[in-house]
This record gives structure tokens, C-alpha cells and sequence, in this order.
């Protein structure tokens, strides 16, 4: 048979890998199946749709069944769901959601682009209609439908991670009274302690109720549209609507039925060239694991930003390729109100869990010279490996500046850079934009004296 690329999933890794094997190989036939009713979309920017800073949710999508077929010569299809992989005889089998039908549909190469799951809270009557995950297009429009409703005067929110507190602002832009439920002691498990309180102080700024140490046991119905919430400590709050936001899984359901090899984090095992076990098959985005490069184990962390660049180098090696994704280390930022928190590379905690030594330093500088109208503090964490010196994670909250800030650690942990080295680098300068020392010239600093102490 002709070559013929089949992609499962339409999103960031899927259409990714779709459009590179293209550019790779014109004459490539190229087959996207997506369960859902639309491809390429921003699912980061979901939160920012149901707060209503974005009104229009088409202006998250990036891309159409129909431009793709037009522009790019290639097929894609939406609600269609790949219900089976057979490697051996090279054919996926496929439902149209809309008719029922069943086909099957062969493939020379084959891209698993799957995904992520929602984990959904193992508590009884979850099940209610106004109880709602947030993970694609059709989450969006659901929960954007009952907020525009006016019938939501309460709402909460299971979970403290970075998707549960963009969440929770989104909510507030409604008006609505927001409560955050955490079974964990301390919020956004990314950073240390000390930084995650300056985040609560900013939710409890901006009237978010937050209960850490709280576990969720039951959700009642006590009207059509009112849920009663049962803690673990016996304590009952009501609310109008429920954002379960604890966490996502690989989908690897499909893998492990055609005997692909999954690894110890649950995603589908890849090599560096997004290689499965299986022949002609590659696999991308938050349905794999992925490399840390600080402890060069197995990690998973599923980016947007690693899902696309996954998908581009499974692309590339399906049409002949040899790219290679080195690894990652999970640098991630975001605003919370009118704080921004970032992160990359390891906290004290995972460095501890992962067996490195390590010593850090905290400081707080202002964003631009102190003198400068509209300057900000700017809080910085730097952790180092105390036997080598070598940066291994930073985390910062404080003023938008900190997203660039954070891209310069993440930087520095690629490169294998000493505090002594990131010390020395030439930073911009100018009054507006940065002060003479830049807050990561001054972590570095701090970092050293830590080392020289220890």
C-alpha cells in the first residue's frame, strides 16, 4: 500500500506531528482522527474563556478540519474515536460518534497523540450535571453556559494547582463567591512552602475562600441545581457548581490494549525520538513520559509547550527524520489575580526526593530600578546542587516580569550552568525594564554565599 501516516488526537501533539510529516513529505497521505468536535485549540486559555477575558471561544481555535484539508492536504476527522490499534496487522479501528459506523483504517506509520485524561475524585455523587472537569472545548462551552445563566452565586473548586487558582480567578470575574478545596497542607505543589503563601495571601486579597488539609468524602443534591459538599472533618458548604481540577492522566488505554509498553509513571514508554515499542509507531504529548534533565529519570509533566514540540519531532522522524527531544524541565508561569507565579527545574522537596543535596537562597528585589514609577517586588528562589554548585530549579512570584526571568533559569539548568557562572552573565539593562543587578544576578549571589556557608 501507499504510505499513509494515521494520527490519533487532533490537539497540540497530534496536528503537530501531522504538519511536520507533511512538510517533511508532500506526497504523504495523512489521516487525523479527534474524538472531540474541534482540533488545535488552546486549552491553556480555557480558564480565560469562562472568566470572560476572552468572549469568543472560536478565538482559541487555531485551526480547522477544513483548513487543514485545504492548506495542508490533510484529512482530519472530528468525533471520531480510535477504539483499537492493531501493530501486527497495521490498522486502527475507528466509531464516527455521529453515525455509529465502525471502520477500519490501515496505516504505513502511526502517531498516538492521545492526551491527557481528568482525573475525576473517587466521591460519591460526583456524578452530578452541574460537577464539571476543564480540559477541552466542550468543558468550556458547558461551564461558560451555566455561569452566563445567572444561576451560579457559588462555586468551588477541587484542587490548588496551577489550572484550580486560574480557575478560581475566572470564577471571581463573574462576582460569584469561589471556595477552594485542598487535601494537601500547602497549595501549587511546583513550589516551596514559603512562595505558596504569598499566593494564598493574594486569593484571600481577592475573597477566595481557600481549606487546605480538606478532604471532599460526598456531594449531595439537595435541590436540582444546589450541591451540598461533605468534608472528611464533618463540616457542610453548599454551591451552585463544582470545578473538579485535580489533576490529569495519560490516556494510555489504547497503547496498553495493542501491548505498547507503558512506563513506571503510567504514560506511554517513548525514546528520545518518540519511538514506542511497537514498529512504525511513535507517541506524543501528555499521553507519554517524558526525560527530567536535572535527575535524568522518567518524568511526567504534561506542557502544552512539550506537547508541541514532542509532536514535531515524532513529525519529522516519521517521514525519515532523526530529531531527538532531550528532555524537559517542567518551567512553567502564571498569573493568579495580579500575581505571577513561575517555575522550573526542581523545589527543595523533589530534590530532596530525588536523592540530590542541595542548598538554596531567597531574595526579593524590585522588577526595575526601585526608582522608576510603577516598580514592583519581585520574589526569587534559587536551588542549588551543593556539591557541584550547578542550578537545579527556581521559582519567582511577583510581576509579569518574572515570565522572562524564569525562561533565563531554565536557561541556565539546560546549559548545566554554576551559580558562578549565571553570576557573571550580561544581563539587559535599563530603569524601565530591569535594575542595574537584575533579580536573577542577585539569586545567583545569594546562591553563592549559601554554598560557601554549607
Amino acid at each position: 500500500m501507499d504510505k499513509h501516516l494515521v494520527v490519533i488526537g487532533g490537539t497540540a501533539a497530534g496536528m503537530s506531528a501531522a504538519a511536520r510529516a507533511r512538510r517533511g513529505d508532500p506526497s504523504l497521505s495523512i489521516t487525523v482522527f479527534e474524538r472531540t468536535g474541534h482540533i488545535t485549540y488552546g486549552s491553556c486559555g480555557l480558564p480565560y474563556y469562562i472568566g470572560d477575558v476572552i468572549k469568543d471561544v472560536n478565538k482559541l481555535i487555531t485551526y480547522t478540519p477544513e483548513y487543514m484539508k485545504k492548506e495542508r492536504n490533510i484529512d482530519v476527522y472530528t468525533l471520531h474515536d480510535v477504539t483499537d490499534i492493531n501493530t501486527q496487522e497495521k490498522y486502527v479501528k475507528v466509531k464516527d460518534l455521529k453515525s455509529g459506523d465502525i471502520f477500519k483504517q490501515p496505516y504505513t506509520q502511526l502517531v498516538i497523540a492521545t492526551g491527557a485524561i481528568p482525573v475525576v475524585p473517587k466521591i460519591l455523587g460526583v456524578e452530578h450535571k452541574n460537577i464539571f472537569t476543564l480540559r477541552n472545548v466542550e468543558d468550556g462551552l458547558r461551564i461558560k453556559e451555566l455561569l452566563s445563566s445567572g444561576r451560579v452565586k457559588r462555586a468551588a473548586i477541587l484542587g490548588a494547582g496551577f489550572i484550580g487558582l486560574e480557575v478560581s480567578e475566572a470564577l471571581r470575574n463573574w462576582g460569584i463567591e469561589v471556595t477552594v478545596f485542598e487535601m494537601l497542607p500547602a497549595i501549587l505543589p511546583q513550589i516551596d512552602e514559603e512562595f505558596a503563601i504569598l499566593v494564598e495571601d493574594e486569593l484571600q486579597k481577592n475573597s477566595v475562600k481557600l481549606y487546605k488539609n480538606t478532604k471532599v468524602v460526598e456531594f449531595q443534591a439537595s435541590d436540582e441545581n444546589v450541591i451540598k459538599i461533605l468534608t472528611e472533618d464533618g463540616r457542610t458548604f453548599e454551591s451552585d457548581m463544582v470545578i473538579a481540577s485535580v489533576g490529569v492522566k495519560p490516556s494510555t488505554a489504547l497503547a496498553r490494549n495493542a501491548n505498547i509498553s507503558i512506563g513506571p509513571l503510567d504514560g506511554i514508554a517513548v525514546d528520545k525520538y518518540m519511538r514506542t515499542s511497537a514498529p512504525y509507531v511513535w507517541a506524543a504529548g501528555d499521553c507519554t513520559e517524558t526525560y527530567n534533565l536535572v535527575t535524568r529519570k522518567p518524568a511526567y509533566l504534561p506542557l502544552g509547550t512539550t506537547a508541541n514540540k514532542q509532536g514535531k519531532i515524532a513529525g519529522e522522524n516519521v517521514v525519515g527524520g532523526s530529531a531527538a527531544f532531550p528532555g524537559i524541565l517542567g518551567t512553567q508561569v502564571t498569573k493568579i489575580f495580579d500575581t505571577y507565579v513561575a517555575s522550573t527545574g526542581l523545589n527543595e522537596m523533589s530534590a530532596k526526593d530525588a536523592g540530590i543535596a542541595a542548598v538554596s537562597a531567597k531574595i526579593v528585589h524590585t522588577d526595575k530600578a526601585s526608582y522608576y514609577p510603577g516598580s514592583k517586588y519581585i520574589h526569587t528562589k534559587i536551588v542549588l546542587d551543593k556539591n557541584t554548585a550547578k542550578i537545579i530549579g527556581a521559582q519567582m512570584t511577583g510581576s509579569e516580569g518574572i515570565g522572562k526571568r524564569i525562561d533565563v533559569f531554565a536557561t541556565a539548568i539546560t546549559a548545566g550552568m554554576t551559580a558562578y557562572q549565571l553570576n557573571e552573565l550580561d544581563l539587559a539593562y535599563a530603569p524601565p525594564v530591569s535594575p542595574v543587578y537584575d533579580p536573577v544576578l542577585i539569586a545567583a549571589s545569594a546562591g553563592i554565599k549559601e554554598l560557601e556557608k554549607a
